[in-house]
């Protein structure tokens, strides 16, 4: 996993077709104080800063590079504080706490959620994208670090707590990509920049018609939104 974030997570972040297509259903639920755990070199942040200019964020990392890049890139926005803290650690509470891509490559993941909860304040928003349908899961997954893949059925029995606000299934076409590169691809271990160019700016367009018409029933990836009662 050395070379993860210098590779991966830096070729994600020209994929901002497809980022904002996600952003789209979930930009509503930002509010109050928020954490985005896992956020990366803040690929999905750059993106969802224009709509919550006054919020306080807090981005969390690990990793040391992913660190200095979040310093870095946000280093000018007073409001962004970038923590090297796990979710336990951190003291303070939160009105939105974001997921996103990042469950999947945490070990113990239904732990992890418990301590976000704990995290939450009463009527604060949980969301989660992460890669779906553990039958596609291949070499790519665990090259980058993947740990799994997700059901809607994970989410409704392990956030039995919480109320659902929205779920949704993104990418159909994407899906249909991702099986055919676990087949012809099998040893592939990062996604090249013209894999990633192709499905951002060529299939995401048309994905996005077509999941509209699924109505967000089939895809690669999932959304899961849920509040915590009082």
């Amino acid at each position: 996993m050395d070379k993860y974030p210098e590779i991966v997570t830096e070729r994600f972040d020209d994929a901002n077709f497809h980022i904002n297509y996600c952003l789209k259903f979930i930009k509503k639920y930002l509010k109050g104080n928020i954490l985005e755990v896992g956020a990366g070199c803040g690929s999905f942040t750059k993106n969802y800063l224009d709509q919550i200019e006054n919020n306080k964020i807090t981005l969390t990392e690990l990793d040391k590079k992913n660190i200095d890049d979040l310093k870095e890139r946000f280093k000018n926005n007073k409001n962004i504080e970038v923590s090297d803290k796990s979710i336990e650690k951190i003291q303070n509470k939160f009105d939105t706490i974001l997921y996103l891509h990042v469950l999947e490559h945490i070990k113990n993941d239904k732990t992890e959620i418990k301590n976000a909860i704990d995290k939450l304040n009463d009527g604060g928003i949980i969301i989660f994208m992460v890669p779906a349908h553990q039958k596609i899961y291949s070499n790519l997954d665990k090259a980058v670090g993947h740990y799994r893949r997700y059901s809607g059925e994970f989410f409704s029995k392990t956030l039995i707590s919480l109320e659902r606000i929205n779920f949704k299934y993104l990418d159909a076409i994407g899906y249909f990509l991702y099986f055919l590169n676990k087949i012809f691809f099998k040893k592939e271990t990062y996604p090249s920049k013209f894999k990633i160019f192709l499905w951002d700016k060529v299939f995401t367009p048309i994905t996005i018609i077509v999941d509209f018409f699924l109505r967000y029933k089939f895809g690669k990836c999932i959304i899961a939104v849920y509040k915590k009662n009082s």
